[in-house]
């Protein structure tokens, strides 16, 4: 049983698909399925059940796969670990964000005081980051829902009020504040299921016995901006977006509603190793918000 074999087994066991698994290791399927095959003789039981060109991933695998996330997982830790003791500051930082809207100029200022690092940006719902994060993709995540588990250690980087944007000449726009009763039958203009905005809004419509009208669904909040401004509905958007110019036709009302918030937090996890990169850029988002 070699390293080489248990991250194989690894993108094997994700992926289900000996096809796809070796197109993302980028080797030959039957390298693949000669490597597998000695792994499973090696430990004496098969970890996949075969239907057919299908697999699925047995009891033995799930359990196989489970010592293979952590030992793996460790053995990286350790790779970086050393690499920092070294003086190698360089490598490669994660960071999974639900909006890349309000970490541009936090990125740049890090980049600029860092050139070596390289940075990689993933955009992701709450539930895509909580499984990037324990499974190593990413170092730290960037969000506006809690991330479960006991494991996860969170800083809060900024609270505040979610404000209702609608276009200029909307029949509310000559208001200061709104009720949700108030929006009864609007179209709305938020983003996917799974983003922080659509679920905000979910909750405050059914908390009102409201049905939500939705019209169109974008992860672009610039662009949510110029279709409000077209017309096209109204939104919930932080009242960080105020701050953008974004030259739309909008106005802004404060939701009389105690819960429309927004808390964005910087997420980690506390029982893994974390490299000097993400150490310096955790603290230096933490410090760019605060200030």
């Amino acid at each position: 049983m070699d390293l080489l074999a248990l991250r194989y087994f690894q993108v094997l066991a994700r992926l289900e698909h000996v096809g796809r698994a070796a197109e993302q290791l980028r080797i030959a399927q039957p390298s693949l399925s000669r490597t597998l095959a000695r792994l499973e003789e090696d430990l004496g039981v098969p970890l996949f059940d075969r239907h057919g060109r299908r697999i699925r991933l047995n009891r033995f695998g799930a359990a196989f796969l489970r010592r293979v996330d952590r030992a793996l997982a460790e053995l990286d830790d350790a790779r970086r670990e050393l690499a920092d003791a070294a003086g190698l500051e360089r490598g490669i930082l994660a960071v999974a964000t639900e909006t890349l809207l309000p970490l541009s100029a936090v990125i740049q200022s890090f980049v600029a005081e860092h050139p070596l690092v390289d940075v990689r940006l993933f955009q992701s719902t709450a539930g895509d980051m909580a499984a990037q994060l324990r499974e190593g993709e990413v170092d730290l995540c960037i969000g506006s829902q809690p991330l479960p588990g006991n494991d996860i250690r969170a800083q809060v980087l900024l609270d505040e009020p979610v404000l209702l944007c609608v276009p200029a000449g909307h029949r509310l726009a000559g208001r200061e504040r709104v009720r949700i009763a108030d929006l009864a039958g609007e179209p709305f203009i938020t983003t996917r299921p799974g983003y922080w905005p659509r679920a905000l809004a979910e909750r405050l419509f059914a908390k009102a016995g409201l049905e939500l009208d939705i019209v169109c669904q974008s992860d672009e909040p610039e662009g949510l901006f110029h279709l409000i401004g077209a017309g096209l509905g109204i939104g919930l958007v932080p009242s960080f977006g105020r701050r953008i110019d974004i030259h739309a036709n909008v106005a802004w009302l404060t939701v009389d509603e105690p819960d429309c918030r927004r808390v964005l937090s910087l997420a980690w996890r506390q029982d893994s190793y974390l490299s000097v990169a993400a150490q310096r850029f955790r603290d230096h988002v933490i410090d760019r918000f605060q200030h």
